[in-house]
């Protein structure tokens, strides 16, 4: 699904992927877990990628089953190195607000993976 680069449209795509999460019975805990990633991803893509450009569009794609949730978010900006983005939790960063999302999703999902220019995160959570 596309949807526009706006926070009122994500929290929709939230509402659909935790209503098709809850329907393989997935715990408590994964879709928190999940929908925390989710959050995060789109909206770093609505801020940092496409940074905050009402004319761009955020990709979406989810696959979910009584196994596991792939999501896919792909954003239209120039991209970034993940590797580049200080650790939030050394001392000199501890003030600062960048990267805390990237470490919130690397937590609670089982793979993050960006693909090679920074543009689209996958992210997959098996189920307990």
């Amino acid at each position: 699904m596309v949807i526009p680069s706006d926070f009122e449209s994500a929290r929709r795509v939230e509402s659909f992927l935790l209503g098709a999460i809850a329907e393989h019975h997935y715990s408590e805990g994964s879709r928190f877990a999940v929908r925390l990633a989710v959050e995060e991803a789109v909206t770093n893509a609505i801020k940092h990628g496409n940074r905050l450009d009402p004319r761009k569009t955020i990709s979406i794609g989810m696959d979910v089953d009584s196994r596991q949730v792939e999501i896919t978010v792909a954003d239209q900006g120039s991209g970034f190195d993940p590797a580049s983005v200080p650790d939030p939790t050394t001392q000199e960063n501890l003030e600062k607000p960048s990267g805390r999302g990237i470490m919130l999703m690397r937590a609670y999902m089982d793979q993050v993976q960006y693909n090679p220019v920074g543009t689209q995160v996958r992210m997959l959570k098996r189920k307990a």
